[in-house]
This record gives C-alpha cells, sequence and structure tokens, in this order.
C-alpha cells in the first residue's frame, strides 16, 4: 500500500513541530541567524560570565535545531521512497554538519579555560553544571580546534553509510511475492517481520523465510561494504581522539565502562542460553515439529488462541495496564491517542520495526506498523514507555541533561512491557490465557531483548575486535561471524539453516554504536524495579517516577541506584536469568497442564 493510501486517522500528526512547509523554511532561515549571533563568541569565552552567556545562546540554539532534525526525520522514516522528504532530510543533514562545525569553538574554547573559570560558572548557574561535568570529562581526547571543526563539519559524510544502508533497504530492496501450495503470498521488509515470522503454517513461514532470505542475499555485498565504511570512521575518530580501544571510545558516553559491557554479553551467552533451548524445544513440542529451524523461533506457543486487538482497544489496555504509574501518567497515554502522537500505518517505504522520537519542546512521536495481533500490545507498550519517559525528563530538566546514558534508555520501554504483562496475569484465571502471556513475555519481551539484541550484540563485539585490530570485514566474515554466534547460543536444539547467517543485515542497530547490549542491561533493571514494584508497591513507583524525571542528570549506576537497583555487581543479572528460567519453567507446567 502506498503512504496516500492509507487512513489519515492511523498517521501521526507532525504539524506541532511545524504546520507547514513554509515555518519549516523560517525556523531554518531562524537558526541560521541564530547560528551566525554565536560565532560572535568566538576568542571571547575568558571569563565565568562569558561561559553561562555562550551555552545560554547555544542552548537556545540547540532548541531551535531539534523540531527541524525531527520534523525531517520522521517525514522520511513513514517513506522512504518519498523524493521530497529524502530531499529534505539531505539538506537538514547538511545544515546541522554547517551548523556544528560553526559553533565547534565553544568546546574547544570552553575547555582551554582554567578549571576555576568553569567551576565559578558551575556554581553561578546550576542548570548548567551537568553540561559542564560532562565536557570536562571530554578534555583528554579533545583535538585541535581547527580539527574538531573539520570533523563537525564532515558530519553528512560520516552519516552516509547509515543513509546507504537504509535506502538499500527500504527503497532499492523489492521483494516479490512467493507462493505455497499453489497460492502467492505477498512479501515486504514489514510483512516478513510483522506476519510472516509469526506464521502458524510451517510452509507458509518457512517458505517465506527463504524467499526473504534469498533476497537479502543478493544485496549482502553492498551491505557489507557500507558496513565496513562506517566502521572504519568509528576507528578512525576512536584513534584520532587517542581512545585505548574502539570500545573505550564508544562506551565514553554512556557513562559505564568495558566491565559491564562485556558482563551482560559473556553471562547471558552462557547462563541464558539453556532456558531458551528449553523453550525452543517446547515450541517444537508444541507445534510438532520434526526438526525446529531458526525460522520456527519467533512463533506463538498457542497461535490459534491469540486475540486480534484494533487501535482503539490498546488505548484502553494502555491505560489499565499501565495505571499504576498515576494519573498524570494515563492523561499521557490518552493525548498520545487523541493528538495523533503514533503513526499506526503500513505501508511500503515505511521504517520497519518501532521506534519513539521525543523532540524536546514538543511531544514524543511513536512509528509502528500495527499488525491487529494481540502482541502489539507489547510492542506499543514499550514505545509508550520511551515516550513517558522523555515526557517527564524534557518537562523537568533542560535540553542539555534531558537524555540519559544509552545504557539505561530501555529501562523505561521494558518496564512498561513488565507492567502490562503483570496486568494481563491479573485478569484472568484461565490457564490457557496465562500460557499465552507467559509466552508473550518470553517470545516478545524477553526474546526480543535479552535474545535477539543480545545475539546482536555479542557479533557486534567480535566484528569490533577485527576492526580494533587493524582488520576489515565482508560480507563472508559477517555471514560467518553471526553464524557462529547463533550456533553457540542454540546448540543443538535449534538448527541454523541458510538465511540465518544473513540476519545482521536486517538491523539499523549495527549503525549506533555498542547498542544492542543495552537493551538486556535496561531490562535488567526493569526486571529488578518490576519485581520491586510488586513487593513495595506505591513507594516504589514513586522512586521509578523521580527517576524517569532526573533525565541524564546522573550516570546508568546512579539512576539504577535511584531506583533502589545495584548494577555494580552482576547479582541484577543473574536474578533477571533466573525470573526467565522461572516463566519458561511455567510454560511448561501450564502446557503439561493442558495437555491433560
Amino acid at each position: 500500500m502506498k503512504r496516500s493510501e492509507v487512513k489519515l486517522e492511523e498517521t501521526w500528526d507532525l504539524t506541532p513541530l511545524f504546520d507547514s512547509e513554509v515555518e519549516f523554511e523560517k525556523a531554518i532561515d531562524q537558526v541560521k541567524l541564530e547560528s551566525k549571533h554565536i560565532t560572535k563568541y568566538k576568542g571571547t569565552i575568558n571569563t565565568a560570565d562569558s561561559v553561562i552567556e555562550v551555552i545560554g545562546r547555544y542552548e537556545k540554539l540547540m532548541e531551535l535545531l531539534v523540531p527541524i532534525g525531527s520534523y525531517a526525520n520522521l517525514s522520511l522514516s513513514v517513506d522512504q521512497t518519498n523524493e521530497e522528504a529524502q530531499l529534505r532530510a539531505a539538506k537538514v543533514g547538511q545544515l546541522f554538519s554547517e551548523i556544528n562545525a560553526e559553533t565547534s569553538f565553544i568546546t574547544s574554547e570552553l575547555l582551554e579555560l582554567d578549571k576555576s573559570a568553569l567551576e565559578e560558572a558551575e556554581k553561578n548557574e546550576p542548570n548548567y553544571s551537568n553540561y559542564l561535568q560532562k565536557l570536562i570529562r571530554k578534555k583528554p581526547y579533545q583535538l585541535h580546534p581547527e580539527v574538531e571543526k573539520a570533523l563537525a563539519a564532515l558530519g553528512t559524510t560520516f552519516d552516509a553509510p547509515y543513509e546507504l544502508y537504509d535506502t538499500t533497504k527500504l527503497v532499492d530492496i523489492q521483494f516479490e511475492d512467493f507462493e505455497v501450495n499453489g497460492k502467492s503470498y505477498p512479501l515486504s521488509y514489514n510483512l516478513f517481520e510483522g506476519d510472516w515470522e509469526l506464521e502458524p503454517d510451517t510452509a507458509i513461514r518457512r517458505t517465506a523465510f527463504d524467499a526473504f532470505s534469498s533476497k537479502l542475499k543478493a544485496y549482502q555485498h553492498t551491505t557489507a561494504k557500507t558496513y565496513d565504511m562506517h566502521l572504519k570512521i568509528e576507528k578512525t575518530e576512536a584513534d584520532l581522539r587517542g581512545f585505548n580501544s574502539i570500545f573505550d571510545s564508544l562506551l565514553f558516553e554512556q557513562e559505564v565502562d568495558q566491565n559491564l559491557y562485556h558482563r551482560q554479553i559473556d553471562i547471558i551467552m552462557k547462563e541464558l542460553a539453556p532456558h531458551m533451548r528449553r523453550y525452543a524445544k517446547l515450541l517444537q513440542k508444541v507445534h510438532g515439529l520434526e526438526k525446529m529451524t531458526f525460522a520456527d523461533l519467533k512463533i506463538s506457543l498457542d497461535p490459534t488462541y491469540e486475540p486480534k486487538i484494533s487501535i482503539e482497544e490498546s488505548r484502553q489496555y494502555m491505560k489499565d495496564g499501565l495505571s499504576i504509574m498515576g494519573e498524570d501518567y494515563v492523561k499521557m497515554l490518552d493525548r498520545a491517542f487523541d493528538e495523533r502522537w503514533i503513526d499506526f500505518a503500513q505501508n511500503n517505504g515505511k521504517s520497519t520495526g518501532a521506534f519513539c522520537d521525543s523532540p524536546y519542546g514538543s511531544h514524543p512521536y511513536i512509528l509502528i506498523s500495527w499488525t491487529s495481533r494481540m502482541n502489539e500490545v507489547f510492542v506499543l507498550s514499550h514505545e509508550l514507555g520511551h515516550a513517558g519517559h522523555f515526557h517527564l525528563a524534557n518537562a523537568h530538566q533542560n535540553i542539555f541533561n534531558a537524555e540519559p546514558s544509552l545504557y539505561f534508555i530501555e529501562a523505561p520501554s521494558t518496564m512498561n512491557e513488565m507492567l502490562m504483562a503483570n496486568y494481563l496475569l491479573q485478569s484472568s484465571n484461565d490457564a490457557r490465557f496465562k500460557r499465552w502471556v507467559i509466552s508473550t513475555i518470553i517470545a516478545r519481551t524477553y526474546y526480543h531483548n535479552f535474545v535477539t539484541h543480545l545475539l546482536e550484540a555479542s557479533y557486534q563485539r567480535k566484528v569490533y575486535e577485527i576492526i580494533d585490530n587493524g582488520g576489515s570485514v565482508n560480507a563472508s566474515i559477517l555471514n560467518n561471524i553471526k553464524k557462529s554466534v547463533l550456533e553457540e547460543f542454540w546448540g543443538d536444539s535449534v538448527e541454523i539453516i541458510d538465511g540465518a547467517e544473513l540476519t545482521w543485515m536486517r538491523q539499523p542497530h549495527y549503525y549506533m554504536g555498542l547498542y544492542p547490549y543495552t537493551y538486556s542491561a535496561g531490562l535488567t533493571i526493569a526486571t529488578q524495579v518490576y519485581k520491586r514494584i510488586q513487593s513495595e508497591g506505591q513507594n516504589a513507583v514513586e522512586d521509578w517516577i523521580k527517576v524517569l524525571k532526573t533525565g541524564g542528570t546522573k550516570s546508568p549506576v546512579e539512576l539504577a541506584q535511584m531506583a533502589g537497583v545495584d548494577i555494580t555487581t552482576d547479582a541484577p543479572l543473574k536474578d533477571t536469568i533466573a525470573f526467565i528460567g522461572s516463566l519458561i519453567d511455567q510454560l511448561e507446567q501450564l502446557t503439561d497442564e493442558l495437555d491433560k
């Protein structure tokens, strides 16, 4: 379906950002003017007062830039084939690079100042303390001002690999229909990931997987070269800035060290794998499959039971399931539906998966491709978790302080999935319904965040080790790495069939630094806070709301501590894995009960 053919009410409304193209162009002119004003400060930042003044002007500039960037990116994300949106996004990318180059002197001059001037500025304007502290952390890795300016000017060039990846994936790759028993079925990225991966009919599901993988394979060399280009850019910048490794460089902004990173991958690969192999065997048994293959891992434990749900019905589920978060939170949920914060439509060229963008100064925007499957309740509650987080953080912090570390970013979203699951479990005593809910927690919440993204992270780590040692990657190397990671995790419980190794081609996360492992990190925190809410009630909820309002003014370790979780040890992660194991125990017991 073309974008022009979808229902208006199933699309998001971008007019709160800009109600016309004319207003959008005016905003660009205003930004350019404000940027020119800021350049007048060049060479004059030498006192605490001038520090505060220039940061204040920069803050205003950032507040003007954010809606421009969101408007361009959101417009493109719903239809990558739209040439007007492509050109608009390219224009904005170039604008951002130019402005980053023009304003790069701010960081350089601030870091050349004596520390006492920065400390005085912090004392006189506490709102900028967090910004200045994070800036001071960068001092050892700051380059000559002219080098910083050149790097900033090359911003669109450095972003090119990700844009090339998206263009290949969502514009150039065109899937042909596939045929099963004389009947033809349509195929696209969204149809495969939203429907055919979950299809209960084994012949259709496996044929769809083969057809999908065959088309991906035709583009593997271009996609691998694009990815290698991205990796080389990251490695070059890490070396230029003097980081010991590409891992240190990418973890720097997350405010965590390599211990937390490696622990998350190593423990899950070792201790979660046995539980998930049991789950795979349970799927095989229930579906009567002669063998369990990679193409079968996303099927529902009870596909004939999963109810359908309308968009409007999902609203009530959100409100009931997340009501424990408080009246203000529920009002935010109503606004999301009433004011069209969410793009539900399925159309050609739309970005795959789901995401939430929360432009500072406006409300959040959520992209999802609605399939009417009940498990969309979990997907939507996840994205509304991001929305609720930034809705609160943006309201209580300035633009510099609102965004927390990437390590923590998935905790509020996965927390909402846990709350939704708990609500559904409490709403019925029916064994079949309970099995469906628990299996959805495993298949959606934990599989997606603790397995899919964790296996991405394990694969990604091996890739970065090659790059860090001066090597390169190509399609063959990436395929072999991905296959080896899948085989290590699933053992002999799942057959890693041809096409499984191409899964690395499907994820945009590899162009976002060390992002994949943070899903399991966030869900570890969320699981522990969820368990605390179950035992302590309102006090734990109030602590969690305070954490959400804190934004990025504290490190991930400090944010977790505020919520009552100590992530400096491996206890929370091991306890979360044990919790997953207990859920699979319940699935096995309920299945035996239902079989009798």
